[in-house]
């Protein structure tokens, strides 16, 4: 019997996977278990349809992202640290000071969560900090560092 997969089934397939499998399992596991549907015309048009909306949104989401890594490219953020003698910075500049800074400064929300850091920013001036927009998207945000 030919199913199609609502979820991702382990040593199966993933979701929106049309397979083959025996009417036993078919009956007793996947569609009781709402896992799987039968393949029906019906079933396959829906799964055409919702399959070519998600295509619709996804090329949307990266056009937003493009649109928002192009908006950033040249911008940076000036984030004020304590400093000791020397200009020696006490602490370091955290992504949740990033976000704050890029947020105020830019008027621009972002995930912090979407932040790489490479390493932590301990030293005054600038800085460059990856942001991972979408996964075939990355802006660079330029930090400032300046002394409180």
């Amino acid at each position: 019997m030919k199913v199609i997969l609502k979820e991702d089934v382990k040593s199966l397939g993933k979701k929106g996977d049309i397979v083959n499998v025996s009417d036993g399992y078919a009956r007793n596991k996947l569609i009781p278990g709402k896992l799987a549907v039968e393949a029906t015309k019906s079933n396959l048009n829906d799964l055409k349809l919702t399959k070519r909306h998600e295509e619709k949104v996804a090329a949307q989401n990266l056009e937003a992202a493009k649109a928002l890594a192009e908006e950033l490219k040249d911008k940076s953020v000036e984030i004020p640290v304590k400093c000791g003698d020397g200009g020696k910075v006490f602490g370091s500049v955290s992504s949740k000071e990033i976000v704050k800074a890029v947020k105020e400064q830019l008027k621009i929300e972002i995930d912090k969560k979407k932040l790489v850091l490479p390493e932590a920013i301990k030293s005054l001036g600038y800085h460059e900090v990856t942001l991972k927009i979408h996964p075939k998207v990355s802006a660079i945000i330029r930090v400032h560092a300046v002394e409180e």
